[in-house]
């Protein structure tokens, strides 16, 4: 039963996580100048909205890496 929840929450962030990293801005912008990250121009440095979005891709991954170790411990 709790292997169940674990899978379905590991399953559920790594498909938010996906979703992040597509929103992060890459060399021509990104898809996060589409919410505001790039109101600023490049020469300006990061944004609010750039920084807010690496501390939740961040939480995310930590979460990601969490729920991987884990499965792991718990499907020996």
């Amino acid at each position: 039963m709790a292997n169940a929840a674990i899978i379905i929450i590991h399953v559920i962030v790594s498909l938010i996580l996906i979703g992040l990293v597509l929103l992060h801005a890459g060399r021509g912008g990104g898809l996060s100048d589409m919410f505001g990250g790039g109101a600023g121009g490049s020469s300006a440095g990061s944004t609010v909205m750039e920084k807010n979005l690496d501390r939740i891709t961040v939480l995310f991954g930590l979460t990601f890496m969490f729920t991987t170790i884990l499965l792991g411990i718990r499907m020996q």
